[in-house]
């Protein structure tokens, strides 16, 4: 029931915020922001248009700001880094993780980040150098080097002894990694086996040795499909001689799951990552205009097949009405296609042992869905325009060109990666394309047949 208040609290909080944006009330703006959360902080500024965000941002204060622009989006968090000097974003990423730290470096110019670095502490800089080693998408670019390590022969007693003398244990700690004087990976200390454990026995007796330590040039995508594949809450990075480099957390786990969902929502509709629903026109615009260029493109070539077969379509009209059908009906099974195989390749389903079959099964389904629903329209298309040669033409069209799009659909995604071009990007532009060439070539190439 608290919680619940709470909650409702809360609502009531971001509500008031988001009236008095458009009110002259500053100073209780300023005090109603700065008492919600970091990440309600920043979901209010990403929420904001583009001339009132730079005013939440100045309201922050200056010790959430860290914390604050952790939570942006990159985009954002790109623009407000870029108008601040070194030595403000050096106190800027006083106490976050070096993780975070990292993913706010590299969003600065190559010239500014030693600047960054050297107004650092020592400690701190060395921890963010070593993170800053690896690729954003990768383990080492997501790992927190911020862990808590033992050694196998000490006894629970001892280590309990060892936590006491710390002020705080890292957020998000569900074991205690164990190392030899090499600081090589041997295993894990669960906290609730170090709690329920004698305190005579020791670390060796009990710990986990069965941990799948992950390597730190693991891609981000690969270590998300880890975690939810053992329900995983933290995980150990080692480097190529398995010593201990740091750890994941869940935490940033879900960043990534939510980074790659809405990378293929945003790509199935021909849009990159950075697009954002607050951004200015001068920023949308150019962007979308690429992809709009592009299925122009594709958008003409299926025209100019259209214009191959001019002389038919004027003998008979019926062939313009129904020509979009073909078109919609390819385009519609090719994109259920292609979402599946995306979402496949996403979740490390698809391999070269499976890749014949899943051709095989779309295949399948684009057959018997096609002939289904080439009948219906055939007898459609025989009633409306009570000619039986443009039902056979228009059910034998749709039966080709739904093959043809769970062929794209299963097949572009595959291609395309090995081409190491990204399929949720691209796959519905060249789908589309697929998808209008055929229908349009086979539908008015059959008429053409059967009309002369």
């Amino acid at each position: 029931m608290q919680a619940s208040n709470e909650k409702v609290s809360e609502l009531s909080r971001l509500a008031s915020i988001d009236e008095l944006m458009h009110s002259s009330n500053v100073r209780l703006l300023r005090h109603m922001l700065n008492n919600l959360t970091p990440a309600d902080i920043a979901d209010q500024i990403e929420s904001a248009p583009p001339k009132v965000r730079r005013v939440l941002w100045d309201l922050v204060d200056g010790e959430l700001e860290g914390e604050v622009i952790g939570e942006l989006n990159e985009e954002l968090r790109g623009e407000i880094l870029s108008e601040m000097e070194s030595h403000e974003v050096a106190s800027l990423t006083e106490g976050l993780d070096p993780d975070d730290v990292a993913d706010i470096l590299q969003q600065l110019p190559d010239q500014v980040i030693p600047e960054v670095l050297q107004a650092m502490t020592s400690q701190d800089r060395l921890r963010v150098e070593r993170v800053l080693t690896y690729a954003e998408d990768t383990a080492g670019g997501l790992m927190n080097t911020d862990t808590i390590t033992v050694r196998p022969d000490l006894t629970i007693d001892v280590v309990l002894r060892y936590l006491r003398r710390h002020e705080e244990i890292p957020e998000v700690t569900d074991c205690i990694f164990v190392v030899n004087r090499e600081d090589t990976f041997l295993g894990t200390l669960p906290l609730t086996k170090l709690l329920t454990a004698s305190p005579n026995i020791t670390v060796r007796e009990i710990m986990d040795t069965e941990v799948e330590a992950i390597a730190a040039d693991m891609p981000d995508s690969d270590v998300a499909l880890l975690f939810e594949k053992h329900d995983w809450v933290s995980a150990p990075v080692i480097g190529d001689d398995r010593k201990l480099l740091g750890r994941i957390t869940i935490d940033d786990v879900v960043d990534v799951i939510m980074e790659d969902a809405a990378h293929s929502l945003l790509g199935l509709a021909g849009l990159s990552d950075e697009e954002e629903t607050f951004a200015s026109v001068k920023r949308t615009a150019p962007r979308r205009a690429i992809w709009l260029g592009l299925n122009l493109m594709t958008a003409i070539l299926a025209s100019a097949v259209i214009n191959i077969f001019e002389a038919t379509i004027d003998k008979v009209v019926a062939l313009a009405i129904l020509m979009p059908i073909v078109a919609s009906m390819g385009g519609v099974a090719g994109s259920q296609t292609l979402t599946v195989v995306i979402r496949g390749m996403a979740l490390g389903q698809i391999s070269r042992n499976n890749m014949r079959w899943l051709l095989s099964k779309e295949f399948a389904v684009g057959a018997l869905n096609g002939m289904l629903w080439a009948l219906i329209m055939g007898a459609v298309a025989a009633l409306w325009f009570n000619d039986p040669t443009i039902a056979v033409i228009i059910a034998a069209a749709m039966l080709i060109n739904l093959l043809a799009a769970a062929i794209a659909g299963a097949g572009l995604p595959i291609l395309l990666k090995a081409c190491r071009i990204d399929p949720a990007l691209a796959g519905s532009v060249a789908l589309t394309t697929v998808t209008d060439v055929v229908g349009f070539l086979s539908f008015l190439g059959l008429a053409t047949l059967f009309y002369g």
